[in-house]
């Protein structure tokens, strides 16, 4: 039996720009790739670590041909479901694990886009663990995956044009009206583009690099020195911050961060 991975590796939060670089990659919206991530993940690792992930028995099923059906049901079913949430998907992967490796990694959705590991190949990686190494090292790999899966499916065009059913049902899957994630995707894109460059209550938003007295107000909300320098050490406060209240980690300064601050 091949060891099992501890599923931990760098875990580094997005570097500075690559959101925006992702969203010039398919030519969309930094609101419109932030609104994925929202209403997929709110950030691509658990407080331990790990990739945020989601396991899928009904995969794990169909890649094992039913082989654990009537012995792991919780695991492996022609249904879907059986979600436990949070770290303790990692105890159902890892059982599953146990029976097959590979059919478990490809079997969870992976990062803060929640993209399925039976996609690896089309994202670029030759086996099943070197994408499980890629999800463990840092949230940019989860941005490449989201935009090699977004490119492949052709739904760049949806993303696009604002078209959240035709994504979602791209994205989702046909169960996404059941799940309303068109109307999330909607709601969350919203959020995001309250005036694109303004947020609520006239705050604008922020990024590493901005100086001025907005970032004053930023840093005694944060419990920082003062100094109106938005560098390194305002956005890892940031993230930090973010990560704490479930928002997506990017260490961006929009909208819904100012108003969890109560500015």
């Amino acid at each position: 039996m091949p060891a099992i991975p501890s599923f931990k590796g760098e875990a580094k939060p997005f570097s500075e720009g690559a959101v925006a670089a992702a969203a010039a990659k398919l030519a969309c919206e930094v609101a419109a790739v932030r609104a994925v991530m929202q209403v997929e993940s709110r950030g691509g690792f658990l407080p331990d670590g790990r990739p945020r992930i989601l396991f899928e028995r009904h995969y794990f099923s169909r890649l094992v041909n039913g082989a654990y059906d009537h012995e792991h049901p919780d695991i492996c079913s022609t249904r879907s479901g059986g979600y436990v949430g949070g770290a303790a998907e990692y105890d159902r992967l890892v059982r599953a694990a146990r029976l097959d490796l590979r059919a478990a990694i490809r079997s969870a959705s992976w990062g803060a886009f929640q993209v399925m590991g039976d996609h690896y190949k089309r994202l670029g990686y030759a086996t099943p663990e070197a994408f499980v190494q890629g999800m463990c090292e840092s949230e940019d790999r989860h941005l490449e995956a989201f935009v090699a899966f977004v490119k492949f499916n052709r739904l760049d065009d949806e993303l696009r044009r604002h078209d959240w059913a035709g994504f979602a049902r791209g994205y989702n899957g046909a169960g996404y009206k059941a799940n309303r994630y068109d109307e999330k995707l909607a709601a969350a894109y919203h959020m995001f583009n309250l005036g694109e460059a303004r947020a609520d209550g006239g705050r604008p938003n922020l990024r590493m690099g901005d100086d001025g007295p907005d970032v004053v107000t930023l840093q005694r909300a944060l419990g920082l020195n003062p100094d109106g320098d938005f560098g390194p050490a305002t956005k890892a406060s940031v993230i930090k911050f973010q990560k704490s209240k479930g928002l997506v980690a990017d260490g961006f300064v929009g909208p819904l961060t100012w108003r969890t601050l109560g500015l």
